[in-house]
């Protein structure tokens, strides 16, 4: 029997071994730019082209690397961070496999300049597909420059899974967030396709999460910090009325790596328990410091998950530390009927010595002395028959006008007295003529139930008006005749810079749907107009839902764009379940409905009624 068994040669093994490092863009933005931290950079520029797949580039202003380092650098499991096995249970750095370049190489064109402080001349690399080009002394500024091209140029199935540029370059502005979140001493900046999107001075955390989430961010923080033998924790919570509607903007950070932990996220759920609304996620920047020895981050090739040696104890003081927080700040309620709180003293004055208050006295003030005079004038007598004077005018002027032919007789009917009532009107449905000849009721606030020759009808009001609003939506976008209202005061609204991006790509379907914006700036926008089926008070909830439904994707094609954003609206719009309709909108939602090209379904293929005829009623008393 033959052998079967061979080894791989070394350039398949490391495009096996990329496809566990290098899963898209993102994660080259990753690896290089952690390998600049761990270098001691004080400045790190990324810069992209066509969300990375034709270029990345990384600058720092490190310590560089040799020559005999830079071709070392490019060798599977090489690496300066790790020595001995022992070394993984004390890790200070960001990246110890030794397979980054490696892998990175096997699958781009890569160039490598690099030059230590100490030198005058550096080295410069270039590397395709794993094998070095080129090789050769260069000019540089001390530090290093990696420049990745055209990234799985030699895999063409892995560069045709990659989704659009506007998904790309999303995953590598979370990757790039992640990284200046964790390293507020190091300066950093990104460039895509020559336009600057983050330029992040040297600051601290605070100011650098304003500086990436928008300036209003500040406004919404309550600081974090708890020390204890097991973890140190520091940052920031969200208040809990500015919670969104989406994930976004929830960081952890465990000895300043960003990790996802579901475990630890729900610890944070239940410090905010009753002071979220439903469906609201509240936003955190948590920074977690614990012996190294504790943790295992080896675990998963994006060291993106760790494993703690005691998650209980770590779950309990993470909840009572933002508890204490929320409480401390008055942002969470407190069970003590009998305090006030304009009683409480402010941090600031805790270890200041109260001050003793300075009581001044006029001691030539007289309360009597005016009085006295003017007593001495008129006379006590005087007084009070003025007094009684004018008590006796008062009382007759009480009945003055009254005459008696205009008091009801006793045996008045009172069936002919007609009263004045005022109808009100402003409902979100128009009234319908025929409301009286048709019959519909409410059922739990959720369902609208009518009648059929063949039996009843059970319509779900928030999917029936969903229905509707979609349409409409659709037939605005495509014809563009939908109706704005302008409003007396602009409206403006924070977001942040991937939310204007999302934002500044759908602006011209908004507008088809009657918003109407004045100004975008790169944190915020103003709104001038909007649709005329919603109110002012809903746009700002309106977007938060719209940018969500889009955080992942927005579709290039036209029509999956306005079929996405019509959806998005609709569902926002739309009546929700647990409100009360009187007849007439319960009827205006039937009609409307069986008036739609597609009645049975909702926009995302739902039921929307259900029918139940006589002989099934007459089933179900047999």
């Amino acid at each position: 029997m033959t052998d079967i068994i061979q080894l791989l040669p070394d350039h398949v093994a490391n495009q096996i071994a990329a496809g566990e490092v290098v899963q898209r863009p993102a994660s080259v933005v990753k690896e290089l730019v952690e390998n600049a931290i761990d270098a001691g950079s004080g400045n790190i520029q990324v810069v992209i082209k066509d969300a990375g797949k034709t270029l990345i580039q990384v600058v720092d202003d490190g310590k560089g690397m040799s020559l005999t380092d830079a071709r070392m650098c490019f060798e599977r499991h090489a690496t300066s961070k790790i020595k001995a096995a022992e070394d993984l249970f004390s890790l200070q750095t960001k990246g110890f496999r030794g397979e980054a370049l490696a892998s990175i190489a096997a699958i781009a064109h890569v160039e490598l300049k690099t030059k230590p402080e100490d030198d005058e001349v550096g080295t410069q690399i270039k590397v395709e597909g794993s094998k070095v080009a080129n090789q050769d002394v260069c000019v540089c500024p001390k530090g290093t420059s990696v420049s990745v091209k055209n990234l799985f140029y030699n895999i063409p199935a892995r560069r045709n899974f990659l989704k659009s540029d506007a998904v790309e370059t999303r995953h590598i502005i979370d990757e790039f967030q992640r990284v200046a979140l964790a390293h507020p001493q190091i300066a950093f900046s990104l460039f895509h396709n020559g336009s600057e999107l983050f330029q992040l001075p040297e600051t601290n955390h605070r100011q650098r999460i304003t500086n990436i989430f928008g300036g209003k961010t500040n406004e919404k923080l309550v600081p974090v910090t708890e020390e204890t033998e097991i973890v140190e924790i520091s940052g920031f919570v969200g208040k809990p009325e500015f919670a969104k509607k989406s994930r976004g903007e929830q960081f952890f950070f465990v000895n300043n790596r960003f990790i996802k932990s579901p475990y630890l996220n729900h610890a944070v759920v239940a410090a905010f328990e009753g002071l979220l609304k439903d469906k609201s996620y509240p936003s955190y920047f948590l920074f977690l410091k614990v012996d190294p020895k504790s943790i295992d981050i080896n675990i998963h090739p994006t060291k993106t998950e760790i494993k703690f040696d005691d998650e209980h104890a770590l779950y309990a003081i993470l909840r009572s530390a933002i508890k204490h927080s929320l409480g401390q700040f008055n942002v969470a309620p407190v069970l003590d009927f009998d305090r006030d709180a304009n009683l409480d003293t402010p941090y600031d004055y805790k270890n200041r010595s109260a001050e003793v208050p300075q009581v001044e006295v006029d001691r030539n003030f007289n309360p009597f002395q005016e009085e006295n005079a003017r007593t001495h004038k008129t006379g006590s007598n005087s007084f009070s028959s003025n007094f009684k004077k004018e008590r006796g005018e008062s009382w007759e002027s009480l009945y003055a006008g009254l005459q008696t032919e205009d008091v009801p007789k006793p045996d008045s009917d009172f069936r002919e007295i007609e009263f004045e009532s005022e109808e009100v009107t402003g409902n979100l449905f128009q009234p319908s003529q025929d409301t009286e000849e048709k019959s519909t009721f409410q059922l739990h606030k959720k369902y609208i139930v009518s009648t059929l020759k063949s039996g009843i009808l059970v319509i779900d009001q928030h999917r029936a008006h969903t229905r509707i609003l979609y349409e409409e939506m659709l037939k605005n976008i495509t014809v563009s005749a939908a109706v704005s209202q302008q409003l007396l005061f602009p409206l403006n609204l924070q977001f942040n810079t991937h939310e204007i991006e999302i934002l500044k790509q759908l602006k011209d379907s908004l507008e088809q749907t009657g918003f109407v914006f004045s100004e975008v700036k790169s944190d915020s926008v103003e709104i001038v107009g909007i649709p005329t089926l919603i109110s002012e008070s809903e746009v700002e909830i309106l977007l938060e839902q719209l940018i969500a439904d889009f955080e992942n994707d927005v579709p290039d094609n036209g029509f999956s764009q306005t079929d996405l954003l019509a959806k998005s609206l609709a569902k926002g719009m739309a009546v929700k379940s647990g409100t009360l309709l009187n007849n007439t909108e319960q009827q205006h939602i039937v009609n409307r409905l069986f008036a739609c090209k597609e009645p049975g379904l909702s926009p995302s293929n739902r039921s929307v009624f259900v029918t139940l005829t006589v002989d099934e009623l007459d089933k179900k008393f047999m």
